[in-house]
């Protein structure tokens, strides 16, 4: 577990990190999602005019794809300025 307080560069770092992913990733799967059903992405999923099983879908897919997208751009970003800060080996 890290400790707290700690360095506040690596941490605003990993909070871009994963806020650009998270970014990329909806964009990336609005785009995947228009190529592959052939229509726009609901805009609210409680929309009485969007279909159960369509508003789900979309929660699912865009919820997990984010979630998934912000993990790994943070443990990168975690990883890359653990590496710039490690002492030099001797």
């Amino acid at each position: 577990m890290p400790a707290k307080g700690g360095d506040y560069g690596s941490k605003a770092v990993t909070a871009v990190a994963g806020a650009a992913a998270a970014f990329v990733a909806r964009k990336a799967i609005i785009f995947v999602w228009t190529k592959a059903t052939g229509r726009e992405p609901p805009g609210k999923a409680e929309d009485p005019d969007v279909a159960i099983g369509e508003a789900l879908a979309w929660t699912i897919v865009l919820g997990i794809g984010v979630a998934v997208a912000r993990v790994l751009a943070v443990r990168f970003a975690t990883r890359q300025s653990a590496k710039r800060l490690a002492p030099p080996p001797d």
